[in-house]
């Protein structure tokens, strides 16, 4: 048994992965679908304070307080970051990586550092349009549960001291590549090169969840054998 803590992406909260949680769970594993700080459900708690470094506190609390020493990561898009986060300040507590179409930042990146211009253009109107938040709810394409999120973690620079890259440990990353505007390219070109990971690329978009639940859930156990 393996203890998966998945992490969204900007805007959803942990019932994004329901149906991996429920698949993960009936095969027997501990899983902890996790809201950061400030995003739907707890968006009321949202405001200019909360960055990139609360929604990392917030996964390690969950490892400290749960006294989770085998955690599978399974971030996706933003969630990326805060993986990366995590595995960097806690690698004893860190079992495997599975990134679903998320950043794999290097020391010193941002969200905002990463992505394609178009993305810079849609972060920037979004903070506008809320004033210091990303998109809110009102966006069709989104599940209603997609409220806010705090505009400033897609800013702030992840510091990460290599404490990770010593992790023998799978690390898996699932590319959609019919994301339209994806901003992972060159992140999927850079893990292709890389022998510590493997990549799986889907015919899907963005929205691995609804649109490929079972492969992403199959792809997800391979990190546990």
């Amino acid at each position: 048994m393996a203890t998966f803590v998945l992490i969204p992406g900007v805007l959803h909260g942990g019932w994004w992965y329901r149906p991996i949680t429920e698949g993960l769970r009936a095969a027997g594993h501990e899983v902890y679908p996790v809201t950061l700080t400030g995003v739907s459900e707890r968006g009321h708690l949202n405001n200019l304070a909360v960055d990139l470094e609360t929604h990392i506190q917030d996964v390690l609390g969950l490892l400290e307080a749960e006294r989770i020493t085998d955690a599978v990561l399974v971030p996706h898009s933003y969630g990326g970051l805060v993986a990366s986060g995590v595995a960097d300040r806690a690698p004893e507590r860190i079992a495997g990586l599975v990134y679903a179409d998320a950043f794999v930042p290097r020391d010193g990146e941002s969200a905002y550092a990463i992505v394609n211009d178009v993305w810079k253009r849609r972060y920037l109107a979004g903070a506008a349009a809320g004033g210091g938040r990303t998109l809110t709810g009102l966006n069709p394409a989104l599940d209603p549960r997609a409220t806010v999120h705090p505009f400033a973690t897609l800013l702030q620079p992840v510091r990460l001291t290599g404490a990770a890259d010593a992790l023998d440990v799978p690390r898996v990353y699932l590319h959609a590549e019919r994301f339209e505007d994806t901003p992972f390219l060159d992140t999927v070109a850079r893990l292709r090169t890389d022998p510590a990971w493997t990549v799986h690329t889907l015919p899907v978009g963005h929205d691995l969840v609804r649109e490929a639940p079972e492969e992403f859930l199959k792809l997800a156990l391979t990190a546990v054998g």
